[in-house]
């Protein structure tokens, strides 16, 4: 199975002091949902940044390891040179143009893309087939629509520049239990029919794990564990301290505590 993207050992360190991600190593395999868990903290945002080549806006860097993406390095290309390549960033918070439509939304995302007219109406009609809800409000300015329906908005602007590759960050937040599952279900569809790839930065990890073929733990800028996503589901560590369940039952806070400062895996 081809790698797809492969993160090997990188360090991201903000305005030349603070260390953020501690040799972060991880693989989206193509045609995959990988999963990026932990707490809000963590570095899940920080390392889809790396891979986007956001973090100079932040006054971020990568100092150590390396970012590739089909056998190639990317870390060193511009972000705008990584879209054309297919890999394409939703940022956390549902950014979306207020302003505009949420066509008009949809169609600033097939601006890359040198197609015709008639095309991008084809690609434009496919998006509303996964985003029925979109349709519906195509019309409406962006801002005043719903959580959920600038989420769709996003992903949606996202998939007409044709990527074979999306880094979706905190596609959960902010948003009823109903909606959530409407989007991890779309994004279930884009990725079977579609053949795109998911990198998931997401603290939901009971949503997540369900939709994701594999995951990732991160914790204080380090993968604590990693596994396939119905075996990270089941894994008593991963429920008591992710999910706040144990084999016993809820966990009082002070157990929690106890528990935390053992660490069984990173023991």
């Amino acid at each position: 199975m081809s790698a797809g993207l492969s993160i090997n050992n990188i360090e991201v360190i903000y305005n030349h002091v603070i260390l953020v991600l501690k040799g972060v190593s991880l693989e989206v395999p193509e045609g995959k949902i990988v999963a990026l868990l932990g707490a809000n903290g963590a570095g899940k945002s920080t390392t889809l940044k790396a891979i986007s080549n956001l973090l100079a806006a932040e006054r971020g860097d990568v100092t150590k390891g390396s970012i590739e993406y089909r056998g190639e390095r990317v870390d060193q290309l511009t972000p705008n040179d990584l879209v054309k390549r297919g890999v394409i960033q939703v940022m956390e918070g549902r950014h979306c143009f207020a302003h505009l439509s949420i066509e008009d939304n949809l169609l600033t995302g097939a601006y890359t893309r040198q197609i015709s007219n008639a095309e991008v109406k084809v690609e434009l009609e496919k998006i509303y087939d996964y985003f029925p809800r979109l349709k519906t409000r195509r019309k409406s300015q962006a801002g005043y629509t719903s959580g959920g329906e600038q989420q769709m908005c996003a992903i949606g602007r996202a998939m007409m520049a044709k990527p074979s590759m999306i880094l979706l960050d905190e596609p959960s937040m902010g948003l009823a239990p109903q909606i959530v599952e409407e989007i991890f279900e779309i994004v279930k569809d884009l990725n079977s029919k579609e053949n795109v790839s998911f990198l998931l930065a997401e603290q939901n990890t009971m949503v997540a794990l369900r939709y994701a073929d594999f995951g990732y733990i991160l914790e204080n800028g380090r993968v604590v564990m990693e596994g396939q996503a119905a075996d990270l589901a089941t894994n008593e560590d991963v429920k008591e301290f992710y999910l706040g369940i144990s084999g016993a039952g809820r966990t009082s806070f002070r157990d929690m505590k106890f528990y935390r400062r053992r660490k069984r895996w990173l023991a």
